[in-house]
């Protein structure tokens, strides 16, 4: 068991890193259609972390099951003292079960979030060890979060193949008895300084402090020490004050300046440092504020790009790092400043390039398709995982919990619907002030801190029209009121979230908004729609569908294996502005 990785690229929880040891790669394989299995015979071979709908697991079967079953040895040297072996899932789908050595050890529930369980205690004598997993996804199931996961036996229109079981990396790590188990850093910009929240597992001790240090470029910037209360640590942590404007901004995280600090915990007890991570922060601020976003307390107008995450070999599991990076920087070639992860919750190794490299990112919630007490249950509980996952990205810059009234189709006549979309606006503002909501995007807006519209109209001369306010007072094409009766827009930012999705190439099966019949014809359409959209001086920004073609939806800038469908450098211009 090789843990030592700490300083990997790769670590699968970027923010909260110890040594690791991967567990990815081939484990022993078995479908189980009818989820009733309880001894299923593993004869097939899979690739973890492929879903085994993907051809990169070595399985590719699309069809429609209940259950898929996992096993592998892995080894386990002897643990020091009061340490604990813990294994860890980044993301299973939908409903796992996990066993180590015939014991189990871990039940959990969402598709997309991470869970992981000690295993000392199931260890047997020697280095040999044996995991097994049953994931449980009923493909008909449509009360789960579930985004564009389709139902139907082939994809159709907007939805794709399924994602099942194992989608992201399983890891080893080995902790103390007592050990940081949560840290992030929330910045205060007017304060220049840090709220730090931190979480202590193990058993009750009253002689523990977190001992915290952040630096930039190999010098230190900043620390503090807090004694551990309850298992908490709540403190503030100050930076130095620069004595000037020009230089906070210098040290402030924004689109081409994504400045990281360095941070490292530390927590001590009486006789020394019992556990230590590293992990990384940022000083900014997003706000919405008079029909602006302001980012550091500076407008931002945003360019994002919808981004669905899709690979045609590997489905919903991005490829390795590098095709993450490639992502982002095709995306900024593009022009864009930003994506909207839609209907999906990424890797967190994304997130991590994306603050690297300074790409905002809005976190989107998959949706459910039926309204019920259980899909309320499920999307409130999945959707608390995936904030206090991802909330210490800096590159995160709104949350949105709804889209298109998915999963709550009769918003405008159902109140208990019309609750739900405001608890968990409300929930989402209570769990991160720091962040704006988008509560429902795209129409019968009900809460939230910004209003975004989607219109697919492709004339650009009455899309013009449409964006000129009052917002409300436009007749759709899709014939649903942007705002609910007795909501107002006050001074909320309007964004037009969704538009375009011009489609170029694919067969009679292709999906599209409209279709293009060249590459210079695509590029004309879009420069149409960006000048439009452009020229809407009350727009605080804007989402452009779709930055890859994803299946038979083929209405990407990119082709699924990202290669330009036009001109980078002409597209880019339209979605700047730069307009000729």
């Amino acid at each position: 068991m090789d843990l030592s990785n700490r300083k990997s690229v790769d670590h699968p929880r970027p923010q909260l890193r110890r040594d690791w040891a991967s567990l990815d790669g081939p484990w022993a394989f078995a479908l189980d259609p009818g989820g009733d299995l309880r001894a299923p015979r593993f004869d097939r071979e899979i690739t973890v972390p492929f879903a085994p709908e993907a051809p990169a697991s070595g399985i590719g079967d699309t069809g429609l099951y209940r259950a898929c079953w996992y096993r592998r040895p892995f080894e386990a040297s002897a643990l020091a003292d009061g340490e604990r072996l813990w294994l860890r899932f980044n993301a299973v789908d939908h409903r796992a079960t996990v066993w180590v050595n015939g014991r189990r050890v871990a039940e959990h529930e969402g598709g997309y979030t991470p869970f992981g369980a000690d295993v000392t205690d199931a260890l047997r004598d020697g280095d040999e060890q044996e995991v097994t997993v049953r994931a449980f996804d009923d493909p008909l199931d449509l009360e789960k979060p579930r985004g564009k996961q389709d139902w139907r036996p082939e994809a159709h229109n907007i939805w794709y193949p399924r994602t099942t079981g194992i989608w992201q990396t399983v890891w080893l790590e080995v902790l103390p008895a007592a050990s940081i188990s949560a840290l992030r850093l929330v910045p205060d910009l007017p304060g220049w300084s840090f709220a730090v929240h931190a979480r202590v597992d193990g058993p009750p001790r009253d002689n523990l402090r977190l001992e915290l240090t952040v630096g930039l470029g190999g010098q230190t910037l900043a620390q503090a020490e807090w004694a551990v209360r309850g298992g908490e640590v709540r403190g503030t942590l100050a930076l130095p004050d620069t004595g000037t404007t020009d230089e906070r901004e210098e040290l402030s995280w924004a689109p081409g300046n994504p400045v990281l600090f360095d941070v490292e915990a530390r927590l001590a007890g009486p006789d020394g440092t019992i556990d230590e991570v590293e992990s990384y922060t940022a000083m900014r601020s997003v706000r919405a504020e008079r029909g602006r976003l302001l980012l550091n307390e500076r407008p931002l107008q945003l360019r994002l790009v919808l981004d669905q995450g899709y690979w045609p070999e590997t489905g919903l599991t991005p490829p390795d790092r590098a095709a993450l990076e490639r992502d982002v920087e095709l995306t900024m070639a593009l022009g864009f400043n930003g994506v909207r992860k839609h209907q999906k919750v990424e890797d967190p190794r994304f997130l991590r390039v994306a603050d690297e490299r300074g790409l905002l990112v809005w976190g989107e919630l998959p949706s459910a398709y039926r309204f019920t007490p259980r899909a309320a249950r499920r999307l409130t509980q999945e959707w608390m995982a995936v904030i206090e996952r991802d909330a210490g990205h800096p590159c995160v810059i709104a949350w949105v919990p709804f889209n298109e009234s998915w999963g709550v189709p009769d918003l405008p006549r159902v109140p208990a619907q019309r609750d739900l979309v405001r608890a968990l606006a409300h929930l989402t503002r209570a769990l991160d002030p720091s962040r704006p909501v988008v509560s429902n995007d795209g129409w019968e807006v009900a809460a939230g801190d910004v209003i975004g519209i989607h219109d697919y109209g492709q004339d650009p001369a009455s899309l013009a029209v449409r964006l000129e306010p009052p917002f409300e007072a436009h007749e759709r094409h899709h014939g649903r009121r942007l705002l609910l009766d007795g909501e107002a827009p006050g001074d909320r930012p309007v964004l037009l979230t969704e538009f375009g999705g011009i489609a170029f190439a694919g067969g009679e099966e292709s999906w599209g908004y409209d279709r293009a019949g060249s590459p210079e014809d695509l590029a004309e359409r879009y420069r149409g729609l960006l000048a439009a959209v452009h020229g809407a001086g009350r727009l605080a920004g804007f989402c452009y569908t779709q930055l890859t073609d994803t299946y038979q939806e083929v209405n990407g800038l990119l082709y699924a294996d990202r290669t330009p469908k036009a001109s980078l450098d002409e597209l880019a211009d339209a979605t700047r502005g730069e307009l000729s």
